[in-house]
């Protein structure tokens, strides 16, 4: 006999808020069933930036938890999850995009633009913060050495999350300097023609951003009324 029995949901602590998840979702795939509001700065589903849906996560059984990202994370039975807010860079890199293409100059660009590259500790903070595995320390020494390529091949799938800019204790702020060679990178090398005709298709209007999909524009939460004074109490001016 057949067991037409549904699966179970998967339960789940998400922001304090007990929830039942399908089997196989996402983390803000399980937030969104919930009914649960999302803020606009989530990329896949608020047309946002990609990697704002950072979350700290703790399993079963784990004395610590650890980062990842919530549309990559499926639920687990017994997880405890909460959103982390984004960690902005501690000081503004001002560069120019045209300077960046003499390679001759390169390393001093870097010293000039990330002077504190040179300061790494060598404490793998910033590994253990990736939710994506990348080799984050390891691009640091390599574009404090003037090895922009090297660099920037190791920071392909970088999403901005930024969760090694909160680890760095240096202050280097890895994700900056990595977008920054990959933009060096870019500038010394000829453009992927699948690029370019992305960008031509987004100019003539082939790939419109629609800004009334569900959740781009969420409701603000409205601020509860003021209750009314208690009989025969006075108010304070």
């Amino acid at each position: 006999m057949a067991d037409n029995a549904a699966t179970p949901p998967v339960r789940l602590v998400f922001e304090g808020h007990a929830i039942g998840a399908e089997a196989g979702s996402s983390l803000l795939q399980a937030w969104a069933a919930a009914g649960l509001p999302l803020t606009e700065n989530v990329g896949c589903m608020g047309q946002g930036v990609c990697g704002a849906c950072r979350v700290l996560v703790r399993r079963p059984g784990e004395r610590l938890a650890g980062t990842a990202l919530a549309c990559e994370t499926l639920a687990e039975e017994g997880m405890q999850v909460s959103f982390l807010d984004h960690f902005p860079a501690r000081r503004p890199h001002a560069y120019d995009l045209h300077a960046l293409t003499d390679s001759w100059t390169a390393l001093d660009q870097i010293d000039a633009v990330f002077p504190e590259a040179r300061n790494c500790r060598h404490c793998s903070g910033c590994d253990r913060a990736c939710p994506k595995g990348i080799e984050v320390q390891r691009m640091v020494n390599l574009a404090a050495e003037g090895r922009a390529f090297s660099a920037a091949a190791l920071f392909d799938h970088c999403v901005m999350c930024n969760l090694c800019v909160a680890a760095c204790p240096e202050h280097i702020d890895p994700a900056h300097l990595g977008q920054f060679v990959r933009r060096m990178s870019a500038a010394l090398t000829l453009r992927p023609a699948d690029l370019i005709s992305r960008l031509r298709e987004i100019e003539q209007g082939g790939q419109p951003i629609d800004f009334e999909a569900p959740g781009a524009n969420p409701p603000e939460a409205k601020a509860p009324a003021a209750s009314p004074p208690a009989a025969g109490s006075q108010g304070r001016p």
